[in-house]
């Protein structure tokens, strides 16, 4: 759920200080647990928790357990406000803190904090509203601690763009997981994180001519543009082997619920094929078609701007049907941007576009797998592989 990693980030901070600490005696008995998670089902003093990392849990709540409601974004428990068990429903975001049981598959919860569902995603849409209006992404090109500014290059109709970014210590700075495309996995991080070359994405007051920025939060990441031909599926495993055309080295790439695919029709990749070979990937490069997984802040990196031609393309891209890995083969052409990754785990695709063989065709060398841009990040502040 978009935005749950920084709405959480306050309330497990003051979760983990509420309960006392542990006597020897619940020690020996079984660890403190502080599983965070959506609310699945509730079933007299049971609550099923589908916790972030995918797993479900059973949270059996003790008599003496308490339980608080606070509002998204709220980081500490002064104005939290007392529930009932009853009042827990499905799709509420919950922090449980208790004792694992021995069986390690539930928890006795001693105390849970609860966000309701709808106030989540009323937050959700005042965030996303936020997001488009006030913020701007593009390519890191500079970085100027001592002055405290970041410039990023975007593209405005075609049209690339320096802002420049202004900092201070009260900006809230956040990074990607290098193996996440999930807002929710995005950590505080220091300045020093952020390098020439990633994408930035940061919410502030604009100046009047649009060339700066003062941000109140500023979120970054590297991630990784792949063409290629698919040498293997495995469908069970969620996984593709790709051979990279740049590297001439395999890659597996991950696909997990938030990747989108796509696969463009025969007619529109021949006319994106014949704009590069008009005009070379500048002439798409504000087209690209952006990556929507399902956690983070939507918004055009690499494009704070849109008109023309971009729109048409990434609004004809948006509207596609999504497709799945059984309508891939292998020695498909696709396009891929997907997560920095690690040595040993491969990539997770944040977008996937197959039927791409006559635009790799008609593109330099180095020229396809830029096609593609990383965040959509013009839609605010909510669904997405961006802020």
């Amino acid at each position: 759920m978009a935005f749950l990693g920084a709405l959480w980030l306050g309330v497990a901070t003051f979760g983990l200080a509420t309960p006392a600490s542990p006597s020897r005696q619940e020690t020996a008995q079984g660890a403190v647990a502080r599983p965070k998670g959506t609310v699945k089902s509730v079933a007299g003093n049971v609550v099923t928790l589908t916790t972030d990392d995918g797993t479900e849990i059973n949270v059996v709540v003790q008599d003496a357990a308490r339980l608080l409601r606070v509002a998204p974004g709220q980081t500490s428990l002064k104005d939290a406000t007392p529930i009932q068990l009853k009042d827990l429903q499905p799709g509420d975001r919950v922090l449980v803190v208790g004792k694992l049981a021995g069986d390690g598959k539930s928890v006795n919860a001693t105390s849970v904090i609860a966000m309701k569902k709808t106030d989540i995603t009323e937050k959700q849409a005042h965030d996303r509203e936020e997001w488009q209006k006030h913020g701007v992404g593009g390519l890191v090109n500079g970085i100027d601690a001592a002055a405290g500014t970041i410039t990023i290059a975007t593209a405005a109709a075609g049209d690339k763009k320096n802002v420049v970014i202004h900092f201070s210590k009260d900006t809230v700075l956040r990074r990607y997981a290098p193996d996440s495309i999930k807002f929710d996995d995005a950590k505080p991080a220091p300045l020093d994180q952020i390098q020439t070359g990633d994408q930035l994405r940061a919410r502030g007051a604009r100046s009047a001519d649009g060339a700066e920025l003062t941000a109140d939060e500023i979120v970054s990441g590297s991630f990784r543009n792949i063409a290629g031909t698919i040498s293997s599926i495995d469908a069970g495993a969620g996984t593709l082997s790709v051979m990279d055309l740049a590297t001439k080295k395999i890659v597996t790439v991950k696909i997990t619920a938030e990747s989108q695919l796509r696969k463009l029709p025969p007619q529109m990749a021949q006319r994106i094929a014949m704009r590069l070979k008009g005009g070379g990937a500048d002439a798409l490069s504000a087209s690209a078609p952006a990556a929507q997984p399902a956690n983070a802040p939507t918004g055009g990196a690499g494009g704070a701007g849109r008109g023309g031609g971009a729109t048409d393309l990434q609004q004809a891209i948006g509207r596609m049907p999504p497709a799945t890995l059984s309508d891939l083969q292998k020695g498909d052409a696709v396009m891929i941007v997907a997560t920095q990754g690690t040595k040993d785990a491969g990539v997770t695709a944040i977008t996937l576009l197959g039927g791409v063989e006559p635009i790799l065709v008609a593109s330099p060398k180095d020229a396809a797998s830029t096609i593609l841009s990383p965040w959509s990040l013009s839609g605010g502040g909510g669904e997405a592989a961006g802020p």
